[in-house]
């Protein structure tokens, strides 16, 4: 997807901070997670030894998809709403992260799906509308929770366009990317420099930079994913640029079941994305008739980030203790 050009986007970041009004982050209530803040779709969750050195802020995905609602933007006020979030996108997202460091989820004034392919007649607006509340949190974060610490970024979809910004914002060239582990932002296609000191990571250790990928199933017709084509993108198994891993390496698929499916998939590199081989699960065959495989970039790579999350915060960790 189509990302603004730095200039462009701090003049529209501007005049949409000029037009909102703030949400309150030092309220516990406009975050959907906070540490301390018992939530009980994140019960099960590992937690590693590094945990109290590390932070995670973690976007979630667009969940305003109903095509009837003429809204840009989706307010806080909508209690079903902001329970959705914990119980989808906290509870089989931000989930794979939360063993790696304390995790921030802030709830924020979502941009409509339509936004993305509407962008001249109101979704760019409304995009930035979003991201002025995300980074608000953000920022209400550095001030008040973060005290040092390493910090993972992480997002999916919409989540990513706006952990984009941040990157670009506060981190490309900046002091604070010092503090920065790593930034996962799949579900959106992004360009190698698209975040200039901060730079894709092909190594499963490597700290300071990004990694991104986008999921496809076999067989996808290139026209159709024309936003990913020639972008960034890692193997989520392997965390560099192999081609093809097998399913007997893949760690864990997270279903909706709340069961981990060990070895489920197999996943190939192409130019921009990846594609996988049908998962191997219950049921799998009804993944077949999905269109492609975005909704699932983070849950069919659940174990493989949540380790992956671990392992790059231990190694930051080490070089910060050198």
């Amino acid at each position: 997807m189509k990302i603004l050009t730095p200039i462009l986007f701090f003049l529209l970041v501007m005049d949409a901070m000029s037009q909102s009004a703030s949400i309150d982050y030092s309220l516990a209530s406009n975050w959907a997670v906070l540490p301390g803040k018992k939530i009980k779709e994140l019960d099960k969750v590992k937690v590693c030894p590094c945990s109290d050195s590390v932070d995670v802020f973690y976007v979630y995905p667009t969940l305003f998809l109903d095509q009837k609602d003429p809204r840009w933007i989706k307010e806080l006020s909508d209690s079903a709403f902001s329970k959705k979030i914990l119980e989808t996108a906290v509870k089989y997202q931000a989930s794979a992260w939360a063993s790696a460091g304390e995790l921030y989820v802030p709830f924020y004034r979502q941009a409509h799906i339509r936004s993305y392919h509407q962008l001249e007649q109101g979704g760019k607006d409304s995009l930035l509308f979003a991201y002025h509340d995300v980074r608000a949190a953000f920022t209400y974060y550095l001030e008040h929770y973060n005290q040092g610490r390493g910090i993972i970024l992480a997002g999916h979809s919409q989540g990513s366009t706006h952990i984009s910004l941040l990157l670009k914002e506060f981190f490309n060239g900046k002091d604070l990317q010092k503090q920065l582990v790593a930034a996962y932002v799949p579900g959106i296609g992004f360009d190698s420099t698209e975040f200039g000191t901060v730079q894709l990571m092909t190594n499963p250790s490597e700290t300071g930079g990004f990694v991104t990928w986008n999921t496809h199933k076999k067989k996808t017709d290139p026209k159709t994913i024309q936003w990913h084509l020639g972008k960034a993108v890692i193997n989520p198994v392997t965390w560099d640029s192999t081609g093809y891993s097998s399913r007997s390496i893949q760690k864990g698929f997270l279903y909706s079941n709340d069961k981990l499916y060990e070895k489920a998939i197999g996943v190939h590199l192409a130019n921009g994305y990846i594609w996988v081989d049908r998962p191997r699960f219950p049921y799998g065959f009804l993944a077949s008739t999905m269109s492609n495989y975005h909704i699932a970039d983070v849950n069919f790579f659940w174990e493989d980030i949540r380790e992956n999350a671990v392992l790059r915060a231990s190694e930051y960790l080490k070089k910060r203790s050198r």
